[in-house]
């Protein structure tokens, strides 16, 4: 496989299939000793992204965990 000169490659067929490279999917290039791993970007949140701010309390945190400990 060559890349062409805007930098572009083409991605075998049964290797975009296979892994589910669909048109408009986002790919991150990740750099690795050997080379570069590519892989779909992951638009999933953590687990703590997920709660981060969901009490929307403008308050101290270390005051409003004494306080629902009863302290």
């Amino acid at each position: 496989m060559k890349i062409g000169e805007r930098g572009q490659v083409t991605i075998p067929k049964h290797i975009r299939e296979k892994y589910g490279l669909l048109p408009n999917i986002e790919v991150e290039f990740v750099p690795e000793k050997t080379g570069v791993l590519i892989v779909k970007k992951n638009y999933d949140k953590s687990p703590v992204e997920k709660v981060f701010g969901i009490l929307k309390k403008n308050e101290n945190t270390d005051r409003y965990l004494e306080a629902i400990r009863g302290r």
